[in-house]
């Protein structure tokens, strides 16, 4: 498709909209609002893609190197069809085709940098005059492209925060939070784009995943190479239909073939609610104790159904296994030890995941309750699916791109918009702006001149056709561990 069509129909004539002689568009793409109690940073992540795969990808292939004849009739045919006989013309378009390039500048904070709410991200502008309407043209594809990863690269890096937060507190092995945080997220995302976008996302903050494509995400718009960095990972793990198919009544004999024959060494991890899970944890598993304690690596139970916090830490108030839970009932079979800080770990042999359903608030539920009961909150990894990352839309921070400065015949502009029917939430920044550090946080300072613009955080990292800052998912996820603006990578 001729990527210009990648776009909400009403943009297709707003070129005749502006006012005449209009010759520069200049905006914004900002995190206006948070609906996540206690989350007033959002992870700026996504943007090298959205250049990489569509401002040069697609326009190359899709527009640029088509015979421009077809790729007129085509525009004209669509637009017929859709608005009645075509009133926008093909000018304007044939002239881009012409060009051969997307002539805009962005201007970006470091991906991975931790962004205030209502401080702008990036901006970007039209290089040529005439090619103003480009500007607030990309709005749509920008926007579907961006908002996702940069949701999910937040939300990820909260989990992240809390299990840092339990690690340092209980455990002995805080770099395992680095596995601790496992996405399960794939299959129910919204397509493979936004899977892959999320997935990616979630590999700022982890290296457990279950969403391959994330991986070839990186290697192929981020310089990530898995032969020399650990981009992400997984272990052997089986599912329902494996463990169905060894009958009920073979269940024990079924766990025995895996962790003897199938993975004599190595970890694997075994979904273990399929009939009874208090069964497998108080019958089948003692009497592997021998096997799974000789082994040279860890066998990981997976419970999947029940409230994760109850299933994990305990049933408040339930008697026998309910009561005790997957933790304990793992230590009273395999014991452990006891670190520095006073908590338990159970032996390395054996280990825990839960995968459904897991929320940031039972994410800290889980640990606050394994603290509570005495055991270090690495003893269990969370699978982190879909009902985290894909229960959230645009709004969930209040993504929006605006245009804040124009020039008309020469003449600057200031545009912002401030309705009286708004919160707040809408009101913008005015004319040109630019970003500042001001006590380790980035601050926005609008209405400023060309000169000002010119200076600041914001650095360009796509001119003309070309990338000017190609950042790499080492330089990111360091960006990211940092936090504040204080310590943001040097962009040159």
């Amino acid at each position: 498709m001729n990527p210009l069509l990648y776009t909400d129909g009403y943009k297709l004539d707003h070129k005749r909209q502006y006012p005449n002689q209009t010759t520069l568009v200049y905006s914004n793409w900002t995190p206006r609002k948070s609906r996540i109690e206690g989350v007033e940073k959002v992870v700026f992540f996504g943007l090298q893609y959205f250049i990489k795969k569509y401002i040069i990808e697609d326009f190359d292939t899709n527009f640029f190197s088509q015979d421009k004849e077809v790729v007129l009739k085509r525009y004209t045919r669509r637009i017929n069809n859709y608005l009645g006989e075509n009133s926008v013309g093909i000018e304007h378009i044939s002239e881009l085709h012409d060009l051969g390039y997307i002539p805009m500048v962005f201007k970006a904070l470091p991906e991975g940098a931790s962004v205030p709410i209502r401080v702008p991200m990036f901006t970007m502008y039209n290089t040529i005059p005439k090619f103003f309407w480009l500007t607030n043209y990309f709005e749509t594809l920008l926007s579907t492209t961006v908002w996702l990863p940069c949701n999910s690269a937040t939300i990820a890096n909260q989990y992240r925060k809390i299990l840092d937060r339990y690690a340092e507190e209980t455990s002995s092995i805080p770099a395992f939070v680095d596995w601790q945080g496992h996405d399960f997220s794939m299959r129910g995302m919204a397509g493979l784009e936004a899977a892959v976008l999320s997935g990616a996302g979630h590999l700022l903050s982890f290296t457990g995943t279950d969403t391959i494509p994330a991986i070839d995400f990186l290697e192929d718009y981020y310089n990530a190479d898995s032969d020399k960095e650990l981009v992400g990972g997984s272990v052997a793990a089986t599912e329902h239909s494996v463990m169905s198919m060894g009958t009920n009544a073979g269940e024990e004999e079924t766990f025995k073939r895996l962790i003897t024959e199938v993975y004599p060494n190595g970890i694997v991890s075994i979904v273990s609610d399929t009939w009874d899970l208090w069964k497998v944890l108080t019958e089948y598993l003692p009497n592997l104790k021998e096997e799974i304690l000789a082994r040279d690596g860890k066998v990981v139970i997976r419970p999947d159904s029940g409230n994760p916090a109850d299933i994990i830490c305990g049933e408040p108030g339930a008697e026998g296994p309910k009561g005790k839970g997957v933790v304990e009932l793992l230590w009273e079979t395999f014991g452990g030890t006891v670190n520095e800080k006073g908590y338990r770990e159970l032996d390395s042999h054996i280990g825990a995941i839960y995968g459904d359903s897991i929320t940031i608030e039972r994410a800290t539920e889980i640990c606050e309750r394994l603290k509570a009961n005495g055991y270090a909150s690495t003893n269990v990894v969370l699978g982190i699916g879909s009902f985290t990352y894909q229960y959230n839309t645009r709004d969930t921070f209040g993504f929006a791109m605006k245009a804040t400065y124009g020039e008309v015949d020469g003449e600057g502009r200031t545009i912002y918009k401030d309705p009286v029917t708004d919160d707040g939430t809408k009101k913008s920044a005015k004319g040109l702006i630019k970003i500042d550090i001001e006590n380790g946080e980035y601050v926005l300072v609008d209405d400023v001149s060309w000169e000002e613009e010119k200076t600041g955080e914001l650095i360009e990292v796509y001119r003309d056709g070309k990338i000017l800052k190609d950042w790499t998912l080492e330089e990111i996820r360091a960006c990211l561990k940092q936090g504040s603006a204080q310590g943001q990578l040097n962009p040159a």
